[in-house]
């Protein structure tokens, strides 16, 4: 069993940024491949970025291309999710997530997953 726990979330507004890290116990964090999720109220759960387990190979949902980067530590068994040029789209609660496989943009693909954080961009 995997534990992973996000934080970091919070209030910030349009243009602004936030570093959310996800802290991972339990399993051998270096056999995963991490990933990002987020769920906007009444919307479906959508990719956002994954990273594979060296931190060589990083995928990026079309919608954060270029404003939002994926890092992973293992060393400290974390991953972070750097977010830039926030806008008020957004607003989600983020999750974090664990693949044994490649860490694709897939939620099937991946069998642990955190509580989510919330970050709300104000407009």
């Amino acid at each position: 069993q995997m534990l992973l726990v996000e934080s970091g979330g919070g209030l910030v507004p349009a243009g602004g940024s936030l570093r959310l890290s996800c802290a991972a116990s339990g399993l051998n964090f270096r056999e995963f491949a991490m990933g990002w999720f987020r769920q906007a109220p009444g919307k479906a759960r959508e990719f956002v970025a994954a990273i594979s387990w060296n931190g060589d190979n990083t995928l990026s949902g079309d919608s954060v291309k270029g404003r939002f980067t994926i890092s992973r530590d293992n060393a400290q068994r974390t991953v972070s999710l750097q977010m830039d040029s926030l806008e008020s789209e957004d607003t989600a609660v983020y999750i974090c997530a664990a693949s044994r496989g490649a860490g694709t943009r897939h939620s099937y693909d991946y069998q642990y997953w955190g509580q989510g954080t919330q970050v709300t961009v104000s407009s």
